[in-house]
């Protein structure tokens, strides 16, 4: 005999409440934008390279106070005087007055050869100059800007490449601190290079083919490396592509091309020579073709031979051991099979390694992403990697700013 449960009559509540006195869900709160993209790491990313730059700028200080162009001067220089040398009075002359002003050319007495230099970065800089009235301070900013985006790319390329959050701050600190680092902040053309560069690179570790020839496209109007860019990117795009959908991308490879045909075009309607830019180049610099082994052995000689004053001996020898530092990373680039990236430095090697003799290969390790994701990498595996480097680097960064802010600079 079973017993049945006994019926329960459901409770009906006599009234219920009203909507609006019901108690309101918690609304989430809003994050500015940036924050909702940038994650941890990413901040802290960018707040060392907030402090690099507090520590750059305060040695540029305490060099117009310490080194003056006058030493009688009561008064300390501008904090942008000295970043105002060597390369930058090229763009600054272009940005201003274009490229061939009042029909002068190389066809003029004393002619400076500006056009061995792309236009994108005079383009960025007078564009900025229509908002800062400065001209250096609208270089400073570039920079600066661009040096952020950079870093934050370097940062995710690195953690993508090596799968360790860690990684990301690692490679940043290795570039930030590299020896040649002070000219990420100069009104040169490197911190907007990589900030194109970097995150094309990126997009195309994601097959976002379009954007990451949009950048490489943008990337070739600011320095030649570019090319070298591109040619990595078609490289990636032959290794990746593996269906007929993905080969639908393959006509946004030939986009960077672009930027350096425009110039040629441009440089032979007023010069009647389409490699006007790589003959400004042998004349102001003494860039013509060399083999590889007669490039270094003029630098050796200057490096060593005591035909140079001390001062200009250092800086071959620099060059030197960049070079053999490019080498050796190519080398572990060829070991590891990361073809693409192998085939960007070794395009680099050969173009600053076939002049007469080596000529800022020290500035080019700033472009070499691979180098700092590799130490950063050797890093995580040794723990004292790290150490050694920023003791050996460290001191060699700042003295390369010293050298630079004075206008000691030969390089």
């Amino acid at each position: 005999m079973s017993v049945s449960a006994p019926h329960r009559t459901a409770e009906v509540p006599r009234s219920r409440p009203a909507l609006a006195d019901r108690p309101a869900a918690p609304r989430p709160r809003r994050s500015l934008p940036a924050l909702r993209v940038l994650g941890p790491a990413d901040r802290e990313v960018l707040w060392l390279y907030l402090l690099t730059r507090v520590g750059i700028w305060t040695t540029a200080g305490a060099v117009g106070w310490l080194f003056p162009a006058d030493g009688d001067s009561h008064r300390p220089a501008s904090l942008l005087t000295p970043w105002q040398r060597w390369d930058w009075t090229f763009y600054f002359r272009i940005a201003k007055d274009g490229y061939f002003p009042d029909a002068t050319g190389p066809w003029t007495a004393g002619w400076d050869n500006r056009e061995a230099f792309l236009p994108g970065f005079p383009l960025v800089l007078r564009a900025v100059h229509t908002v800062v009235p400065s001209w250096a301070a609208s270089g400073a900013l570039i920079s600066f800007v661009a040096g952020g985006v950079a870093v934050l790319a370097l940062a995710r390329i690195a953690r993508d490449r090596l799968g360790d959050e860690e990684a990301g701050g690692r490679a940043v600190t290795f570039l930030l601190v590299s020896p040649c680092a002070v000219f990420l902040a100069a009104g040169y053309t490197e911190a907007l290079f990589l900030a194109l560069a970097l995150p094309a690179w990126l997009a195309a570790q994601r097959r976002n083919w379009a954007a990451a020839s949009v950048l490489t496209c943008l990337a070739c109007s600011v320095r030649v490396t570019g090319l070298f860019l591109a040619a990595a990117l078609a490289l990636h795009f032959l290794l990746t592509a593996r269906t007929r959908t993905a080969w639908r991308g393959a006509p946004w490879l030939f986009l960077p091309a672009l930027p350096p045909l425009l110039h040629s075009w441009y440089l032979h309607a007023w010069t009647g020579d389409w490699m006007a830019w790589k003959h400004s180049q042998e004349r102001g610099w003494y860039r013509e073709f060399h083999l590889p082994w007669e490039a270094w052995s003029h630098t050796w000689t200057a490096a060593f031979g005591h035909t140079q004053p001390t001062g200009y001996a250092l800086m071959w020898q620099a060059e030197l051991l960049a070079m053999v530092t490019g080498v050796v990373l190519l080398a572990v680039l060829v070991r590891g099979r990361r073809w693409p990236e192998a085939l960007y430095i070794a395009l680099t090697l050969w173009a600053l390694g076939t002049s007469y003799w080596y000529t800022s290969v020290p500035r080019s390790t700033l472009l070499w992403w691979p180098l700092w994701i590799a130490l950063a990498g050797w890093s995580l595996r040794r723990p004292r990697v790290r150490s050694a480097y920023l003791y050996v680097a460290g001191p060699l960064c700042t003295t390369v700013a010293i050298t630079f802010l004075t206008g000691r600079w030969a390089g």
